[in-house]
Formats: C-alpha cells, sequence, structure tokens
C-alpha cells in the first residue's frame, strides 16, 4: 500500500511511522520546511520525502493532510488536484468548518475529513510515535457526495493503523470538540494567567503547585499557532461553551460560598459520577454482529448510513463493500459490537429504507 502524509510533524510523522510498521506500506512525505523533512527521513518516518505535494502524492492510495486547519483547505484542494482518481485524500485537522465552506469542486467525492484524537501537549516529527493512534477515536466526516468505495479504504487504513474510526457529521464533530477538546485548553490557559496573577500580588511565592495543578494546566499554552487556528475557525462553538463554563463557574461559586456542606458533597461526587459515565460510555464491549444489507451503488450511500449510526451514538467496528459484478448494486457488510447495540443498528438502518440480516 502506498500512503502520503503532507505535514511531517507530530501527527504526519506518527501517521507515517504507524503506517510502515503496522501496514507495511511505503509512505511518501512532504513538508514546507527543509529541516523538517530532512529529519522526517532520519526518524523513519517515511521512506522518502518530496520537495512538492505533486511529487508526494504521486501513486498514493490514501493521502493524509496533517497542516495546521488554517492551511487544509489550500492543501486538500492541492492533493485532490495532484492525485490519483482513485485516491483517497482526508485531513486530520481539529475542526471542520472551513473545510465544509471551502469549494472543493467535482473532486469531493474523493476527500472524506478526519481527526484523530490523539494529540499531545508536544509537537514537531520529534515527538512522532508509531503507538500515538493506538485505541484512540478516529473521527470521520463524509459527506453526501463522499465515495463509498473510498471511505471503506479510508476507514480500514484507519483501523489498521490501531485508532477505531467513526463516522459524524462536520458540525457536530465542531460542537463536541468545543466542549472536550477546545474548552479545556481555554481553561488550563486561564487556571495558569490565574495562578500567575496570584502569585505576582502576594507578597511571598505561592506553594509549590501540586498534581491537581500539573494535570490540569498540562495542556496549557500548547503549541500557540496550531491551537491559535483552532480557536479562531471554531470560535463561535467555542466561545458558547466558554459562556456556559462561565454559568456553571458562578453556579459552583454560590453552591460553595453557602457553606451547606450536604449540597457541597452532592456536588462534588456528581460530578465523579458524570465523570466515570463519560469515560466509560466509549469502551468497546461484547461480541461482533454482523449487518448484511443491500444497497446501490451511488455517492454518499455508505456515508448516509455511517452518519445515522453515529449520531445514534453506534460505532461501525469494521466495514465491507461487496459490488454487483454490474457496478450498480452491491452488498455492505457492518460489523457492531453487543447484541443490543446490533439490533439498534439494524432499526436504524431500516428506517433508511435498507433490508438489513443481522448475525453472529
Amino acid at each position: 500500500m502506498r500512503i502520503a502524509v503532507l505535514g511531517v510533524g507530530l501527527i504526519g510523522g506518527s501517521i507515517g511511522l504507524a503506517a510502515r510498521r503496522r501496514l507495511r506500506a511505503e509512505v511518501s512525505g512532504f513538508d514546507p520546511d527543509p529541516a523538517t523533512r530532512r529529519r522526517a527521513v532520519e526518524l523513519d518516518a517515511v521512506d522518502r520525502i518530496d520537495d512538492s505535494v505533486a511529487g508526494a502524492v504521486d501513486g498514493a492510495e490514501v493521502v493524509f493532510c496533517a497542516a495546521p486547519v488554517r492551511f487544509l483547505p489550500g492543501l486538500v484542494a492541492e492533493a485532490l488536484a495532484s492525485s490519483g482518481e482513485q485516491a483517497a485524500v482526508t485531513d486530520v485537522g481539529s475542526t471542520k468548518g472551513a473545510l465544509v465552506e471551502a469549494r472543493l469542486g467535482p473532486l469531493e467525492e474523493r476527500f472524506i475529513g478526519g481527526h484523530p484524537l490523539a494529540g499531545a501537549e508536544t509537537a514537531g516529527v520529534d515527538n512522532a510515535r508509531a503507538d500515538l493512534f493506538e485505541g484512540a477515536r478516529w473521527y470521520l466526516t463524509p459527506t453526501q457526495r463522499s465515495s463509498g468505495v473510498l471511505y471503506d479504504r479510508l476507514q480500514r487504513t484507519i483501523a489498521d493503523l490501531g485508532a477505531r474510526p467513526q463516522a459524524i457529521d462536520a458540525d457536530t464533530h465542531d460542537r463536541l470538540m468545543a466542549t472536550v477538546s477546545h474548552l479545556p485548553h481555554v481553561i488550563a490557559n486561564v487556571l495558569v494567567q490565574q495562578a500567575a496573577a496570584a502569585a505576582a500580588e502576594e507578597s511571598e511565592h505561592l506553594p509549590e503547585v501540586g498534581p491537581s495543578f500539573r494535570d490540569t494546566t498540562r495542556v496549557a499554552g500548547a503549541n500557540p499557532p496550531v491551537w491559535g487556528d483552532i480557536f479562531v475557525t471554531n470560535r463561535e462553538a467555542v466561545a458558547r461553551e466558554v459562556e456556559a463554563a462561565s454559568e456553571r463557574l458562578r453556579d459552583a461559586a454560590e453552591l460553595i460560598r453557602s457553606g451547606d456542606a450536604d449540597r457541597v458533597d452532592a456536588w462534588h461526587g456528581a460530578a465523579r459520577e458524570d465523570r466515570r459515565r463519560l469515560l466509560e460510555a466509549d469502551r468497546i464491549g461484547g461480541e461482533l454482529y454482523e449487518l448484511r444489507l443491500g444497497v446501490e451503488n451511488r455517492p454518499g450511500t455508505v456515508a448516509e448510513i455511517a452518519l445515522a449510526l453515529g449520531r445514534a451514538g453506534l460505532n461501525i467496528e469494521d466495514l465491507a463493500l461487496y459490488p454487483a459484478p454490474d457496478m450498480r448494486s452491491g452488498a455492505v457488510s457492518l460489523w457492531i459490537a453487543g447484541e443490543a447495540e446490533a439490533e439498534r443498528a439494524a432499526a436504524v438502518v431500516r428506517g433508511l429504507g435498507h433490508n438489513v440480516s443481522v448475525s453472529r
């Protein structure tokens, strides 16, 4: 398999390392920075590096665009124009709004947005790891024009990298990321600013910070160019979440000021239970069940099914396409973990007008 990585930093370098190690793929790379290009080769993140996008994507079956989000629309458009007619093009950006609004033209069916939840506070190819995506959720944001064949290839490739792909629509992705990814960075930034201001106002230094402060502020100020772009491109959703968090902080201040120990204990305990549920909600569990259905061979069919299951909170653990000889129709197999989840998934797919069989 041939894979191209455009932007060989932390994420792009980790994709290259994982693809070479786990997929035994041939990986070509591009990066605008000559020093990064040299380092990517030295670290074996790529088999070869090119000084142009066109050279890197030549012959690639999957192209990963791993640039800061402000540059992604232009990079994706160039990758689509330069790559082969059967190449799947994706990105790894933390926001999807700008890509949805970009005019990608007739090549749009080859583009499927993506976002691995596997970043770190560190940056650069020197911090790339082959196991960065192991067990990580990797969101895919297909549209109604997305090719089902290329979606199948991309999902399989990402699963083979060790990640757990899941379809989600772009708007929902950006709202969700504003809450669980972008807001924590805002809060970490504010907390360190507040602590630094308090230290400056005190006549004596504040006590040495403890593990709670270090854990909560781990991502403060991480990679400013990248996160500046993220805040700007998802500004409305992030601002709404900041305002909502401010309201909750005001409520918490009033509760604590009341001195009602029972209510404070209940509030604190409820937060612990909420955290437990959130962390456990995404775990894989149960036997795999196959859902098999017949579909027309048209763009958007697989995306429609994947997005409907994603909205229902159901994850496709694996997917396979079986085109008919005339290529006008075909069969799709989806694998869902857990019997109850499989039956729910079957109901969702039937609601889209498809006949479905379920087997263990």
